[in-house]
């Protein structure tokens, strides 16, 4: 949610009265008005996500119990996303204004929120990647161990995790004016806190974001390979099917995330104002197009899993009865309906 400002080196050489002039200005304004009109966006990003995840969750409180390993990881997936997603309508008028309006109280809440839904989405990512590898791999040997009170441990794990982590922007995320374009930002505060350490506080930012991407990455693709070379071997179709769901939602996660935290990290060690501006187009754009996951993701949930697409047909059966000479759903699926005993969401 970083609004780049326009900065402006001065020439003390020429001066010997000790004045000076503004010699090599910083115009970041191009690359702003880029990310202001696609913040536009956000807002629809925003209401879509909102109806999209709303609707997983109705379709886990009508036909799920939450009793199995997947149900509880997809639900706290979804919570994730939900509360990544109620940052952007703030981020959205941040960027248009180039102003932040909110005061400084909103500017720590909402930094914060923002990592907390983002960092939380990639390890639960990752632990139903985790926990599928287990499922397949280990079939038998495991199916004790993953149980409600492992999924609820694990969940408790990530949401720790991700919100130590949110301590950082918390305490660094603050507001200042700047008196060269009279508007107020919500950035890193750039200034020394007392009692605190803010040269590593924000030296750790970086840390934080390339663990957050080659730790999940690395676990995701190990399990991936041992799942695809034990379905291979096995020649189980319905194993296959089962995993198919959540390598989409992963694949497709770090297709839209990978490009813009590799960008960020090179955009934000640029030394000088023309590379900084030139990769501030590729961090706008890619930003909004990993924004754009957490609006598709619930498509995926719902349409490409096989129990989703039943159940979904059957609110639009129950809601819309004239529709129901045109749905079709299995009597699989409307035997889980009535009994609320199926083993997992996929």
């Amino acid at each position: 949610m970083k609004m780049e400002t326009t900065t402006v080196d001065y020439d003390y050489s020429n001066y010997s009265d000790g004045s000076f002039e503004p010699v090599s200005p910083c115009s970041r304004d191009r690359d702003n008005n880029l990310g202001a009109q696609l913040s536009i966006l956000y807002y629809f990003m925003f209401v879509f996500s909102v109806f999209g995840n709303g609707l997983v969750l109705v379709i886990i409180h009508r036909f799920e119990k939450l009793t199995t390993v997947t149900n509880i990881l997809l639900l706290n997936l979804v919570l994730s996303s939900v509360i990544f997603m109620s940052s952007l309508p703030f981020i959205g008028a941040y960027m248009q204004l180039s102003n932040w309006i909110f005061g400084k109280v909103m500017c720590k809440i909402v930094g914060s929120v923002y990592y907390l839904g983002f960092y939380s989405s990639v390890l639960f990512l990752t632990l139903l990647t985790f926990d599928r590898h287990l499922a397949v791999v280990y079939s038998l040997g495991v199916s004790q161990v993953r149980n409600r009170s492992y999924a609820v441990i694990s969940c408790a794990v990530v949401w720790l995790v991700s919100g130590l982590a949110c301590i950082r922007p918390m305490i660094l995320h603050t507001t200042f004016f700047n008196r060269l374009d009279n508007k107020t930002y919500c950035d890193e505060s750039e200034s020394d806190i007392p009692g605190i350490d803010s040269h590593q506080l924000r030296k750790s930012g970086f840390y934080l974001q390339i663990f957050f991407l080659i730790f999940p990455l690395a676990v995701i693709v190990y399990c991936y390979v041992r799942i695809i070379i034990t379905v291979m071997s096995s020649k189980i179709v319905t194993k296959f099917k089962t995993v198919r769901l959540i390598f989409i939602i992963v694949l497709l996660f770090f297709i839209c995330w990978t490009p813009f935290n590799i960008v960020k990290v090179i955009h934000d060690r640029a030394t000088d104002c023309e590379e900084g501006q030139r990769l501030g187009y590729a961090l706008q754009s890619t930003r909004t197009f990993t924004y754009f996951y957490f609006c598709i993701s619930p498509i995926f949930y719902t349409f490409v899993g096989k129990k989703f697409q039943n159940y979904f047909k059957q609110l639009l059966a129950k809601r819309f009865p004239s529709l129901k000479r045109h749905i079709s759903v299995s009597q699989h699926s409307k035997t889980n309906m009535s009994t609320k005993s199926t083993p997992n969401m996929l």
